[in-house]
């Protein structure tokens, strides 16, 4: 059964006093410890005697709901009042005190639910089995009787009542027990349900809640300016200009960059700018667009191109073929582009550090600001925060080294280091250039029989996790392709890994950004070769993937796929899998004659096995159509010079709100079984399906992106 939609700042930011000393933050709720005033049931739970629930939250949040979703997995097992229930972040410093009790603070890859649903599932029922268990012992009566609901403890054959803040402190004297039996999914009654975003108030009221609006006593800022030219030094920056200007606390000179602290960033910023700094840009100051390209490019004509994979024998499969179907694509490199630029504060006191960060890993934040600043582990306290927008940047900890580094040379003040936004536009770790080629063999009768692809990208995890790189290939960087849904008898992948100057790192889908546009819209022309329907084409090849034919039918059925549509109105569709989970789209859009696109109607399919909030699902499909239409429409990061171009919105666009299509159509159809990512997936089939729809209205393949390239821009 499918649920459909249709479209027609803090309280919270988390200063712990584990360490002792911390910082007071104005309009801040403390961290974990600071104010639990209640016991705590397990790792996760703290039960108060007015029966507020405050459940733990080791994930950040970025806007994707995970600090509603995460606590609707404990309450739906602990059986209590959805409404008492009051969240805060996780101290990284108490996660490694206490051996790591709440497992991976890491953010990425739509891991937040999927990978930590069972045990926060399992924390829920462990404390509702000790609630009541606590209640039984103060009634003398079995445990076996008694029941909880709402937080409330009943006692069935006495009909005796007892509330969760009653019992809680007994409760948390008892030993947990080592099983605990989870519900049935049908016998869910949060999970599965809308409820409304434990965040959003207070970021409606614009309460000081994210990374930026840091502000503690004695705080001095940060203003920074990298090489332009990755991978370049510092040479020199004589400081003669700004000696004896209001406000001047500190030049700061780092490897490679230069920052300027004074007692207000907008004062440090403009200093910053009279400085005559001297770059050392190295051998990369010349590097364009162009001969980055064509540097990739010789990927795809290396003799001695490693395999990845080769089932059957695709030469004999094209020599015997009815028609052979070769195409190129490519895809340029993409900024992250967050609202909120890369921003840190960090104080360095003797041999002590305290971090406050927008981060998608606090972990690797407390662990980078400890390298930094030469301290022990034990000695460091990261206070997450909110982040305003993070798509795979705020893993990355250079903004976290530099605060530290600044703040160790101006020690004992609390240093807001805050990139403006040329900074974090030219200083980013970038969505891989990719280009691709194909090559296939269709039958007399349509099918096809042989696929062979080259794939030249830059490698990320050449540069994160190089053991992972195995003969060459980086088989993350062939996701969707490599372990492309279409069963083929022959198939050939080749990958030529093709790394220049330029910094790469994981943004929103990561690779199944590029490639499935690329795949996708292969397929399309393929289907057209065999003069079959894009649709009917892509079914038969599906049949052993159960799942994506089952998304790519929901997306079909729910657009009316086959049914006649207004005069100049066309469809295109696509499917791809990502992150654990499987999605499809379809998009009606027209086309002028001038290239104006109009996008009539979105319609986005998904199956992630188990919808924990449909109304976060229904917003992470919105999100994730106003990220990919950015990208598909004007995302391109171009160099010249080694630098890059591009330096804030005006000449990087995203989407703005009445640009959005007016329709955007979330299917879920949970089929249940396994857990799936909501943040990522829904966007992967994006791309191709609107460049398939323009396909169908103007008969223009669209083989290279943005579409501003093509001559084409939206109505």
């Amino acid at each position: 059964m499918s649920t459909r939609f249709r479209i027609s700042r803090r309280d919270f930011l988390k200063v712990s006093s584990a360490l002792g000393g911390g910082l007071a933050l104005e309009l801040a709720l403390p961290a974990l410890g600071a104010e639990t005033k209640g016991p705590e049931l397990t790792a996760w739970i703290v039960i108060r005697p007015n029966d507020e629930v405050l459940i733990r939250v080791a994930r950040s949040e970025m806007g994707q709901g995970s600090s509603t979703g995460l606590p609707m997995l404990v309450a739906e097992e602990l059986e209590c009042d959805w409404r008492k229930v009051r969240i805060e972040f996780v101290s990284s410093a108490e996660n490694l005190r206490r051996d790591r009790a709440w497992g991976s603070m890491a953010t990425g890859g739509s891991q937040s639910i999927r990978s930590s649903q069972e045990y926060l599932r399992r924390a829920g029922a462990t404390a509702r089995e000790m609630l009541i268990a606590a209640a039984a012992q103060r009634w003398k009566v079995s445990a076996s009787e008694c029941d909880a609901e709402n937080s409330v403890i009943m006692h069935t054959p006495s009909a005796r009542k007892i509330r969760f803040g009653q019992v809680a402190q007994a409760a948390s004297k008892l030993e947990p027990p080592q099983e605990v039996k989870l519900k049935d999914p049908k016998d869910w009654n949060l999970l599965g349900r809308p409820a409304p975003r434990l965040d959003i108030r207070d970021k409606v009221v614009g309460k000081p809640l994210f990374g930026i609006d840091v502000q503690l006593p004695g705080m001095v800022y940060a203003a920074i300016a990298q090489c332009p030219v990755f991978r370049g030094k510092l040479k020199n920056v004589p400081d003669e200009r700004i000696l004896g200007l209001r406000g001047l606390i500190k030049v700061v000179k780092l490897e490679d960059a230069v920052a300027v602290v004074a007692d207000n960033w907008w004062r440090a910023s403009r200093m910053l700018k009279l400085l005559p700094i001297e770059w050392d840009v190295g051998a990369n100051g010349a590097a364009t667009t162009e001969s980055i390209r064509e540097f990739v490019r010789f990927g795809l004509e290396d003799s001695a191109i490693p395999v990845a994979r080769n089932d059957g024998d695709v030469e004999a499969a094209f020599a015997s073929a009815a028609k052979v179907v070769e195409s190129e694509y490519f895809a340029p490199f993409l900024n992250h582009a967050p609202l909120e630029p890369m921003n840190c504060t960090a104080l360095v006191k003797g041999d002590r550090v305290e971090v406050w960060a927008p981060t998608q890993n606090a972990e690797a934040t407390h662990a980078a600001a400890a390298e930094t600043a030469g301290v022990p582990l034990g000695n460091v306290e990261v206070h997450l925060t909110y982040l305003g927008g993070g798509f795979g940047r705020r893993g990355f900890q250079d903004y976290t080294r530099q605060a530290v580094a600044i703040a160790k040379a101006v020690e004992g003040r609390p240093v807001k280091l805050l990139w403006s936004r040329e900074e974090d536009m030219q200083h980013d770790y970038y969505r891989p250039m990719t280009l691709m080629r194909f090559k296939a063999a269709l039958d007399a009768a349509g099918r096809l029989t042989a696929l062979r692809v080259r794939d030249a990208s830059h490698s990320i995890m050449a540069g994160v996790r190089p053991q992972e790189i195995k003969d060459g290939i980086d088989r993350h960087a062939l996701g969707a392709i490599i372990d492309s849904p279409y069963s083929v008898p022959n198939l050939r992948i080749e990958f030529a890994m093709r790394n220049s100057h330029v910094p790469v790192g994981f943004m929103r889908t990561v690779f199944h950004s590029q490639n499935p546009f690329m795949r996708e819209c292969f397929i399309d022309e393929l289907a057209a070769a065999a003069g079959k329907d894009p649709y009917e084409f892509r079914r038969p090849l599906l049949t052993e993937r159960p799942r994506d034919l089952g998304v790519l039918d929901a997306a079909a059925r729910a657009s009316g796929w086959g049914a006649p549509l207004p005069a100049g109105v066309h469809r295109g569709i696509a499917v791809q899998d990502s992150h654990g989970s499987y999605a499809a789209a379809v998009f009606e859009v027209a086309v002028s004659q001038s290239g104006q696109i109009d996008i009539r109607r979105v319609v986005v399919a998904v199956d992630p096995g188990y919808v924990v909030n449909p109304d976060s699902a229904e917003a992470q499909v919105q999100s994730c159509v106003a990220f990919g239409l950015t990208s598909v429409l004007w995302g391109e990061i171009t160099l010249k010079d080694g630098r890059v171009e591009q330096s804030n919105f005006d000449n990087y666009r995203i989407m703005r709100i009445a640009e959005m299509p007016r329709t955007v159509e979330a299917v879920l159809v949970p089929s249940g079984g396994f857990w799936g990512g909501m943040g990522e997936t829904p966007l992967a089939p994006l791309a191709p399906a609107l460049c398939n729809a323009i396909f169908a209205a103007t008969g223009k393949r669209i083989r290279s992106l943005p579409l501003a390239n093509q001559g084409l821009r939206l109505a």
